[in-house]
């Protein structure tokens, strides 16, 4: 696979789960530099240390992806740090699940705010940078939920969203050489999956072809494919990586 020397590449929530994992990956395809944007400095600072203890290569940068001036301020201290954005990775993502009927405005926007809006905000800052220098690969984290999940209302309408989403921008940026795709994971090992519970984790596994959760690590696979230039033709899809959950 073609790897990732002299790229330079944002993954925002990426102190921890998903998003470490494809910071970690991207380094080992040789990236020029990475830019870890996570609203907890203490863990984004920690993460960065982590992967890069000579500090050379990854930076961390405060940021909630909902706040639209954090997001500018964001990129614009990893573009004076880095001098361009080569690839963008919108990873960021809350739940607040809840059945319908008694979830709270609070729960449904605060959603919306962080998985929607947050990847519009980001794209909103780093498009017009792509466009110009005629390159770059964005890539966004939907979910198998889009399916529904009872108690996910919110977070399903967002993974939904983020899909049709990226095939409309994607036919936009394609004359600019600005590719836009999405990875939809299913039950990958991460905090966040954990806090459903040993009983519900259990339900959700027996579902599952592959009989397994997801390691984040196979997920940053697919992620590092669509960043790189072996992904050159792939533009508007969504990539399914679900041990077997979607098949079609």
């Amino acid at each position: 696979m073609k790897n990732l020397e002299g790229k330079f590449c944002i993954v925002t929530g990426a102190g921890k789960g998903i998003g470490k994992a494809i910071a970690k990956r991207f380094l080992d395809e040789q990236a020029a530099g990475v830019a870890i944007l996570e609203w907890n400095l203490e863990l984004a600072e920690a993460t960065a240390k982590e992967l890069d203890p000579t500090g050379e290569k990854v930076i961390a940068v405060q940021c909630n992806v909902a706040d639209s001036q954090q997001v500018k301020e964001a990129i614009d201290q990893t573009v004076a740090a880095f001098g361009r954005i080569d690839v963008l990775v919108n990873n960021a993502g809350i739940t607040r699940d809840r059945i319908f009927h008694k979830m709270t405005d609070d729960e449904w926007h605060a959603v919306i705010d962080v998985n929607l809006n947050g990847v519009y905000n980001t794209c909103k800052y780093v498009v017009p940078m792509m466009r110009n220098q005629e390159s770059g690969s964005i890539i966004n984290l939907s979910s198998t939920s889009l399916m529904g999940n009872p108690g996910q209302a919110n977070y399903a309408a967002t993974k939904a969203a983020l899909q049709g989403f990226t095939r409309t921008v994607a036919k936009e940026l394609a004359r600019k050489n600005v590719r836009m795709n999405c990875v939809a994971p299913a039950y990958v090992d991460t905090e966040m999956m954990r806090a459903i519970g040993e009983e519900l984790l259990t339900q959700a596994l027996s579902n599952t072809p592959a009989q397994r959760m997801c390691a984040p690590e196979e997920i940053a696979s697919v992620v590092a494919f669509l960043a790189t230039e072996d992904a050159s033709w792939v533009t508007g899809q969504t990539i399914y990586a679900s041990g077997g959950c979607v098949c079609s």
